[in-house]
């Protein structure tokens, strides 16, 4: 497999490495594993010393820095807004050149928000009942770290939209759990963010399967007449190929399981679906249903998911730092009936709030704290006797401490991104959860 792409990437004469974070380096790594005289270019912002001989570096000024290269291999993060159809043309990814040489053995995982839950929870069903199984991508595994191994493996890829951009090969089994409003700083506009996810079925073949859900608003816009694999649904309210009703689940109409039989700590419909997204791959591979059930019985939710921080002075503390969308906050909300105080604001990416605001004045959370830069936008839309305005996360969880009603819940969830103030969610979390075990 790693013979392949070696042999293709010896077919240019002058390849970049765009981007030398985690999966630039990842990419030189598995580049010089296999090849010592291959020629690259690392292309960054910052300065990079190359390690070898047959390594340049040159500064990172935009698309014009690319015009020399007749192959880039990006790294997600870097954004190619307004880019030439030429210079995009020369785009690949560590995702796309394993797509090219192995997608017959690949599931992957988009949407807007549930991306790693469920990716991981269809390698744990998987793993638990098959051998060589992997879970890599935006999962925080770079695909080809460990390409060595994965003759005969089927792998569990979490794909954002940054990895499915340029992406021209989809994965033999498609899944796009939702669709919302997000990553527009990136994107630019809606329909290209959209665009970007319906990348992971838009080039399958007809032995291929595209999964989606049935009931999200977005989905129902887009266009699958195209697309050549085999598409199954999943719904809450409606017949589809996994559907919910009277409380069962149904598989091609017959009966699959009754939802009391998942006994699961993942928490509300939203995650219900998950599942259900789940055993329908497990049912691709004729896997058993029983043993399934036992692997989403022994499933520990992800960290900064909803995440139980504890109970501080009678108050239930809850991470939901992952949720950077209005939607993902809305059903953390619904899904803990008890909140009392909401916690949330982030970085402002031009993302439409207007049913976060509708919701928040509606509904009986008493207190909202509003962190910029988000809290203090939506904070002149929101009941003032539910404002309470705050500069950081520090002062956040204080005043959640002298305001929550004893015995009810606290939650911060952002509705937001976490990058003007912390490097990504996970340290945004992190503080969190320190500030409220530490509280005096």
């Amino acid at each position: 497999m790693q013979d392949k792409i070696i042999e293709k990437l010896k077919s240019f004469n002058n390849i970049a490495i765009l981007g030398y974070g985690k999966e630039g380096i990842s990419t030189y790594n598995f580049i010089r594993k296999y090849d010592k005289d291959i020629k690259l270019t690392i292309l960054d912002a910052r300065e990079i010393t190359p390690d070898d001989d047959n390594t340049l570096y040159k500064k990172y000024n935009g698309e014009d820095s690319l015009k020399e290269f007749d192959l880039i291999i990006k790294t997600p993060g870097v954004p190619i807004l307004g880019f030439s159809k030429d210079t995009i043309s020369k785009i690949t990814s560590q995702m796309e050149l394993l797509l090219e040489v192995n997608s017959s053995n690949v599931i992957g995982i988009t949407g807007t928000k549930g991306k790693s839950t469920t990716s991981t929870l269809i390698y744990d069903i998987l793993s638990y009942q098959m051998d060589k199984v992997f879970l890599v991508g935006n999962i925080g595994i770079p695909v080809l770290d460990k390409i060595d191994e994965y003759d005969g493996a089927t792998i569990v890829a979490e794909m954002s939209s940054h990895q499915l951009e340029t992406v021209k090969v989809s994965p033999h089994i498609g899944i796009i759990l939702n669709l919302y409003s997000d990553h527009l700083d990136h994107a630019g506009t809606l329909e290209n963010y959209h665009a970007s996810k319906m990348n992971i079925i838009r080039h399958q073949q007809k032995t291929d399967y595209a999964i989606y859900d049935l009931d999200n608003e977005y989905l129902k816009c887009q266009d699958f007449s195209s697309v050549l694999g085999n598409k199954l649904t999943v719904s809450l309210n409606k017949k589809a190929t996994i559907y919910l009703k009277d409380n069962n689940i149904y598989l091609n109409d017959c009966l699959l399981l009754k939802r009391e039989e998942i006994i699961t700590s993942l928490l509300g419909d939203n995650n219900l679906k998950n599942i259900m997204f789940a055993l329908l791959v497990a049912s691709l591979y004729n896997l058993d249903i029983n043993k399934a059930l036992i692997s989403i019985k022994n499933f520990k939710p992800l960290e900064h998911r909803m995440e139980y921080v504890g109970k501080y002075k009678d108050i239930n503390f809850y991470n939901d730092a992952i949720a950077t969308i209005p939607e993902a906050t809305i059903s953390a909300c619904q899904t803990l009936t008890d909140v009392d105080t909401l916690i949330f604001g982030g970085m402002d990416r031009g993302i439409d709030y207007t049913k976060l605001i509708d919701y928040l004045n509606n509904s009986n959370i008493k207190h909202l704290i509003c962190m910029p830069s988000t809290g203090h936008k939506l904070a002149k839309f929101l009941d003032k006797n539910k404002v309470i305005l705050v500069d950081d996360l520090n002062e956040a969880v204080e005043k959640a401490f002298l305001v929550t009603e004893k015995g009810k819940t606290c939650i911060m969830s952002p509705a937001a991104s976490s990058y003007e103030y912390f490097n990504n969610f996970e340290e945004k979390g992190n503080a969190y959860k320190k500030l409220v075990r530490t509280h005096k």
